[in-house]
């Protein structure tokens, strides 16, 4: 079943780690109330009246290393094109599974679910259930060797080695979330305008576990405002 990912942090830890980590907010920053970190969200069965869950489509094969050393990806989404270069000596893992969604089609249809301003834009649930069953299987985690500052792009997670698809852009500096494990893997090199303007009026109303059992029937239907991917490519 899929996790979530909601690292809850109480505000003295919050306070704590600003003090430790280099960060150019302004003091007055660490008095924020402490948001949750990126999570996936545990996966809830199909309600009774609920369809049949669709047949998954044929589980991928495995990491093969095929991403190249740096490479791009085009978003092209209902608020402009997005463009994210990829490191994968940031973290291997992370690029590589990036490339093989991309590749796959996955983020095609894809919303922008979780939008919470000053912090992150949160996606990576498929369009289809039967494509995020696919992909609903973890690679481990990466080291963390660049910080969530604005415009970085990472994985969410429900725990230590639980990244699966689920994505999300800082929109601020998040230094607080380099020592929790979260790994970025690049960074929006264009169109991080586009990432500032996502619509972000139902915050984190949308329910993860009926994304991950319905995808856009359900968000189409209670959500429709939110923006999302119509395609995405690999321009390089």
């Amino acid at each position: 079943m899929r996790k979530t990912v909601y690292v809850s942090l109480t505000a003295a830890a919050l306070m704590l780690m600003l003090g430790s980590c280099t960060s150019s907010k302004p003091p007055e920053a660490a008095k924020e109330v402490p948001k949750e970190a990126p999570k996936e969200a545990p996966k809830e069965p199909p309600k009774e009246e609920a369809k049949a869950e669709p047949k998954p489509e044929a589980a991928p094969p495995p990491t093969a290393g095929k991403a190249p050393l740096t490479y791009k990806v085009k978003f092209d989404t209902t608020k402009g094109n997005i463009v994210i270069e990829v490191h994968r000596d940031w973290a291997p893992l992370g690029a590589e599974r990036f490339y093989e969604l991309v590749k796959d089609n996955y983020f095609d249809g894809a919303r922008f679910f979780r939008v919470v301003p000053n912090f992150v834009v949160q996606f990576g649930l498929a369009a289809s259930p039967a494509k995020t069953k696919k992909w609903d299987h973890a690679i481990k985690d990466d080291p963390v060797t660049h910080t969530n500052k604005p415009g970085s792009i990472t994985f969410a997670t429900a725990g230590p080695n639980t990244r699966t698809s689920q994505l999300f852009i800082n929109t601020r500096s998040n230094q607080m979330l380099d020592d929790q494990g979260f790994a970025p893997f690049g960074e929006v090199t264009e169109g991080m305008d586009a990432v500032m303007h996502i619509y972000a009026g139902y915050g984190e109303q949308p329910d993860q576990g009926a994304i991950t059992n319905q995808g856009n029937a359900y968000l189409t239907a209670k959500f429709p405002n939110l923006d999302y991917i119509r395609k995405a490519t690999i321009v390089e």
